[in-house]
């Protein structure tokens, strides 16, 4: 490799320098210190990060190109949420309308549901002190989640949107909370898919792959092998992107730069509803940090 592409790899296994915020949300943070960067030419970015010759180098560059007429690049915090923030960002800067599933008024009772029968919360691990029960926290965390994403979908403006985006990914309890909330929320949805495994029912594809681990057989082994180290010591796998989607009810466009002139180079997490679930488009390099793809044109509204 060159030496480029080294310290590129080492540089993704840090902060990045003007987001760079304490691991932990308690950490004081400036204004100017965001966990999602502003908006930014894909291809000014490419020539800028990516200057060498190499193989990679040239590869690299090329995905970028090929998109770059179409999108402009927002880098998202380089730590081990960074799928779960950047999935989070296309989410309340773009939705349309609330999916189907958060028009339920009893989202709040879902974590007390999932003790009873699963007995699995108490496992759960989250970022910051409590002095809440892990139930009752997830409780607060999935609130919240309903609260910002209603407060989103009804802003009168682009320019409104664009604010209550920002408040939110500060880096500050409340950003943290919502990607918990997202990781509960793939919880529950494994345990309704494991279930309609045992029964024989029809189940997505992607199912018969999450549950084929060692590690991840059942919805606890998944919480317990996987999911409660995802932000701590590890990101999402490729199916628990599928995982995700299915959970929002949203289909992931990923952008798989290392996978330019293939097949893959666009991938979408679940590939079963591109027809009937609203797109969030992201990006990878590497299949381990993503970042956010804005359209250049606003999309038009449904």
């Amino acid at each position: 490799r060159g030496e480029e592409e080294i310290q590129k790899e080492l540089q993704d296994k840090l902060f990045l320098p003007e987001l760079e915020v304490s691991f932990f949300p308690s950490a004081a943070v400036g204004e100017a210190q965001r966990s999602v960067s502003a908006a930014e030419d894909l291809q000014t970015y490419s020539e800028r990060e990516w200057k060498g010759n190499t193989t990679k180098s040239l590869l690299i560059r090329k995905g970028y190109e090929a998109i770059a007429s179409e999108f402009n690049l927002r880098r998202v915090r380089g730590d081990n949420y960074c799928a779960l923030r950047a999935t989070l960002f296309q989410v309340l800067s773009q939705s349309k309308q609330l999916p189907a599933w958060l028009h339920d008024s009893d989202i709040s009772k879902w974590p007390k549901e999932i003790q009873s029968d699963q007995d699995s919360i108490k496992e759960w691990q989250f970022p910051f002190e409590t002095s809440k029960s892990k139930v009752q926290h997830l409780e607060q965390c999935l609130e919240l989640l309903k609260k910002r994403w209603q407060e989103t979908v009804q802003c009168k403006s682009l320019e409104e949107r664009e604010r209550m985006c920002l408040q939110v990914f500060r880096g500050h309890d409340e950003e943290y909370e919502l990607l918990e909330a997202l990781k509960f929320l793939m919880l529950r949805t494994a345990i309704h898919l494991h279930s309609d495994m045992e029964k024989g029912s029809d189940v997505p594809e992607f199912c018969w792959l999450l549950f084929a681990r060692d590690s991840s057989k059942c919805p606890k082994t998944f919480l317990t092998n996987h999911l409660r180290h995802v932000g701590f010591s590890g990101g999402l796998e490729q199916v628990e992107m599928c995982l995700l989607g299915y959970s929002l009810q949203q289909t992931m466009r990923v952008v798989r730069l290392y996978k330019c002139d293939t097949e893959e180079f666009i991938t979408y997490y679940p590939n079963d509803h591109k027809k009937d679930w609203p797109p969030l488009c992201l990006l990878t390099e590497d299949d381990r940090h993503y970042n956010v793809l804005i359209p250049k044109k606003p999309p038009v509204a449904n």
